[in-house]
């Protein structure tokens, strides 16, 4: 079974909340999702059936703690391809139920035994095969791959029909199992890196057991972050992969070197699925064929620095990378691909090391629900969570085997620093703001951190930059009361903290006579509490007392307040550090909108 991704766990109402929470504990990484305006949890969602399509259809597995007649009429439409349905399971409030529903491929019953066990019950499986055998055949562990789905249902059924079958290789997790055995037995598990060869009296599948170093000749190194640089090319090479020396690598190198690859898998009759990782040499970590060929083969990358000790390329790249004891199968320097087979499978962790990523990504305002979901997936993924230590306790549920790097706030640089050095040995690292990164946040200090370090550090550069966006507090704070910031705008920090306040004054009355929204940030503070009244009274040259202003406090976060007032009733006193203020243009307005004597504002799309 394929290592799994943090189930989201579903709830209607708060009789399920502690059910949910029991569960939330067996899986690190998993959130409660639950109905909003019923009750609180790390996710809300508007819609049931809506909310769970979304999760089906991103392969995110289900703990739905409702009917299963419900479950099952909400993800009816998506269902087509069982080999890659994700585990789909509904549970009685109370836990007294655990009905598995779809999934069996993917770890449904594992999980439903899981979780039965925490709730001192018995799971409802109903599969013939794990009810007869005490185990789904065609669920291998993580490290190994069923050879073919169709041929596997097919052996199952003649199994179930009352035949017997006999155990070739090593296939210990079966060792419990149930099966009718036989050592005459006509059907065969087979347990082999070698390739199917169509027969239908076997069960095939491969342990991830080989690996293939490749240093290809024509294929430069990459030019930075991100980038990959031509080299000369070399007709030698028998995947005919060649460079311009004065362009980036050939946007077909990636397939030719998965080409190579197949090819040698081929000549030696082994299976593609029996591959557990593509090595390259440490030269090649942001050279993006490389990346390219992996995915087309569906292995991890890793990386290796060959020492002189250890031979030749590319054969020297396993004796660097490897840490269990194999055979090697083929070295061709000329082709620059080598071939390694290990006894058993291979956890691809333990092969060199791979790219590094670093991530920096905004978690919106506060609220969970208003997190971007390519940010909750960068926090699933991270081994190391770099931060404030405010922002960083936001960002969880954590795991217990993530590194948690919490510094005071004002250490922007060193700790853009640490996040590369970190990434820079192949760790997974996510730079946590709050709001969106790029605005008066981390991703700029990243930005500089790489700028001035990675000019002399090579490693720096190698490293896998992505910026995900997210909710700034101006928008949340401007969603909230309609549509303020509806026409042209500004967002200007108050603090002068990295800027002078000369500066800042002679933003402030450029804005405010070109007559933009504007949203101020950091507005005021003990140490500084006489700047935003500096700030009102150079706005009050350009801007009408009527002007609407907007004060959100703590938008997204428990304890949020809005209020809409005017310029001329303004006072410093009505906002602190934790306040969005939004000073409105001459043509921002606003009107009742029927709930607690509340209004909605907004900034028409155009002038008179």
């Amino acid at each position: 079974m394929a290592r799994l991704t943090p189930p989201a766990i579903v709830i209607l109402g708060v009789g399920a909340l502690a059910t949910a929470r029991r569960i939330q504990a067996l899986y690190a990484g998993s959130q409660v999702h639950a109905l909003q305006g019923r009750v609180e949890a790390d996710v809300s969602y508007i819609e049931l059936s809506s909310h769970l399509r979304e999760l089906y259809s991103r392969g995110t597995p289900i703990v739905a703690l409702c009917a299963a007649g419900i479950v099952i009429r909400c993800v009816a439409p998506l269902l087509s391809n069982k080999g890659v349905e994700p585990p789909v399971l509904a549970i009685a409030e109370d836990g007294s139920a655990v009905v598995p529903l779809l999934g069996g491929l993917a770890g449904v019953n594992v999980m439903a035994r899981e979780i039965a066990a925490a709730m001192t019950v018995s799971p409802a499986i109903t599969t013939s095969g794990e009810l007869r055998f005490g185990t789904c055949v065609l669920n291998p562990p993580d490290g190994y791959a069923l050879a073919d789905i169709t041929q596997g249902k097919r052996f199952v059924s003649d199994l179930l029909a009352g035949e017997s079958t006999r155990i070739e290789g090593e296939a210990p997790w079966l060792d419990e199992a149930q099966l009718p055995r036989s050592e005459s037995a006509r059907l065969a598990i087979r347990v082999t890196p070698r390739a199917w060869d169509g027969r239908d009296d076997e069960l095939v599948i491969h342990p991830r057991s080989v690996v293939v170093a490749v240093t290809v000749p024509g294929i430069g190194a990459g030019a930075g972050a991100g980038a990959g640089a031509g080299a000369g090319a070399d007709s030698n090479t028998d995947a005919n992969i060649d460079a311009d020396s004065n362009s980036d690598a050939q946007p077909d190198s990636g397939a030719r070197i998965a080409a190579l690859v197949r090819e040698t898998l081929n000549a030696h009759g082994l299976a593609t699925l029996s591959l557990a990782a593509l090595l390259a040499s440490s030269e090649h970590t942001a050279n993006p064929a490389f990346a390219d060929a992996a995915a087309s083969l569906n292995v991890p990358l890793r990386f290796a620095e060959p020492r002189p000790e250890d031979g030749e390329p590319p054969s020297n790249l396993l004796h660097a990378a490897l840490r269990v004891p194999y055979q090697t199968l083929h070295d061709d320097a000329d082709a620059g691909v080598a071939l390694a087979l290990a006894a058993l499978a291979i956890d691809p962790d333990t092969i060199g090391r791979p790219r590094g990523r670093l991530t920096v990504i905004g978690l919106g305002p506060g609220s969970a629900d208003l997190m971007v979901p390519a940010a909750r997936t960068a926090l699933n993924e991270a081994t190391d969570i770099l931060g404030y230590e405010t922002y960083v306790k936001m960002a969880g549920p954590l795991r217990a085997d993530q590194r948690v790097h919490g510094t005071d706030n004002r250490e922007e640089m060193q700790r853009a620093r640490h996040a590369f050095e970190l990434a820079s040995t192949g760790r997974s690292v996510v730079m946590v703001s709050s709001g969106d990164p790029g605005v008066f946040a981390m991703a700029a200090a990243v930005l500089e951190a790489l700028e001035e370090g990675g000019s002399t550090n090579a490693d720096w550069r190698a490293v896998q930059l992505a910026i995900v966006p997210g909710v700034s507090a101006a928008m949340a704070t401007a969603a909230q009361a309609g549509a303020p910031l509806g026409h042209d705008f500004c967002m200007l920090s108050l603090s002068d903290n990295l800027k002078p306040w000369t500066i800042i004054e002679k933003r402030l009355r450029h804005a405010a006579e070109a007559d933009l929204v504007m949203a101020f940030y950091n507005p005021i503070s003990r140490a500084r509490p006489w700047q935003l009244d500096k700030a009102l009274d150079i706005v009050r040259e350009y801007r009408a007392a009527a002007t609407k202003v907007v004060l959100g406090r703590d938008i997204g976060r428990p304890g949020s307040t809005l209020r809409t007032i005017t310029l001329g009733e303004l006072r410093s006193s009505d906002v602190d550090m934790r306040t969005m203020v939004i000073v409105g243009s001459s043509t921002t307005r606003g009107f009742a909108n029927g709930i607690d004597g509340g209004e909605w504002v907004y900034t028409p799309r155009w002038y008179e």
